[in-house]
């Protein structure tokens, strides 16, 4: 039976790049990790083996640190629009470019008073430690016409150790889950979110605000919610956003549980009065749905584990 080549691409994956902005003695970091993928006219390269149509994977690599050089690095998103504007644009076999970015926070250190002595602590403005709390990500897809960006987060783990419950669920003859009227709550955020910005006829989003905005009502939205199951939660984390973030059409999350199981110190002749609990990894439930803007179309994919 005759074959026929379907959906490809190529390109170079997590290239690692730090740009160092020194602004006199103060400096910034921008840590990214940028992967890109590129499709069009490739059919000749897989059929014959004619390299003809291919940008080497190489200069996809180079070009990722160039344009660090030569357009600094605002965020990931507008290095990602460079980025992907370039491939499709200079490269006429090149019809799509998906840019995928994964950013690492720093923050400053602090130095101590009892140092200026030394060095003056005002005059330390270089030295960061990296932040553990979540990482940033970016997918940016353009195809010479249009664009696509879905940014968010991952690994960004949130308690609440009361005003959750849990109870009226469903029970059959294999349900051994105890109703919690006061429980932890507890979950590792994974989280994206669609612009409505498609083309450059409208004005761009300032991204850096809307990520720190988006992130602030996602977790006022978790800290404020009184729960009664996670999925509550997550559709009020999702509705905050939508509501007071204009730029944003889509949001979908998924929620692992992060169970914390009340210990039985019974044996020991102790009362365990909701103090201490069980931290368990795994099983563990996972909640996932998608809140819209009333009107528009999901386009994030239901599975975002490559995105």
């Amino acid at each position: 039976m005759p074959t026929i080549l379907g959906q490809n691409q190529y390109g170079k994956a997590e290239n690692r790049v730090v740009k160092i902005t020194r602004d006199g003695d103060t400096h910034h970091i921008k840590d990214l990790n940028v992967s890109v993928a590129l499709s069009g006219d490739m059919e000749d390269v897989h059929y014959s083996g004619s390299n003809a149509n291919v940008l080497p994977t190489d200069t996809t690599k180079n070009t990722v640190y160039a344009f660090a050089k030569e357009y600094g690095i605002e965020s990931a998103e507008q290095f990602g629009i460079h980025l992907a504007r370039h491939f499709v644009t200079s490269q006429e076999p090149i019809k799509v470019a998906r840019i995928r970015i994964e950013e690492y926070s720093w923050e400053r250190i602090e130095t101590s008073e009892a140092n200026s002595k030394f060095i003056g602590s005002d005059d330390v403005k270089h030295s960061f430690v990296r932040k553990g709390q979540e990482t940033r990500v970016t997918q940016i897809t353009y195809d010479g016409e249009k664009w696509e960006v879905i940014s968010g987060l991952k690994d960004l783990v949130v308690m609440n150790s009361t005003n959750s419950e849990f109870w009226g669920y469903v029970k059959d003859k294999y349900t051994t889950l105890q109703e919690a009227y006061d429980r932890i709550l507890a979950t590792q955020v994974s989280a994206r979110w669609r612009f409505s910005w498609t083309d450059d006829e409208q004005k761009a989003p300032n991204w850096e605000k809307s990520y720190e905005q988006v992130r602030k009502h996602m977790l006022q939205a978790f800290a404020e919610t009184y729960s009664l199951s996670l999925q509550q939660t997550l559709y009020q984390m999702g509705s905050r956003i939508i509501n007071n973030r204009s730029e944003i059409d889509e949001v979908r999350f998924s929620l692992p549980n992060k169970h914390h199981f009340l210990v039985d110190l019974e044996p020991f002749g102790l009362k365990n009065d909701n103090e201490v609990y069980f931290a368990a990894d795994r099983p563990y439930g996972l909640i996932e749905a998608t809140v819209l803007r009333d009107g528009v179309e999901p386009q994030i994919p239901v599975d975002m584990t490559n995105l």
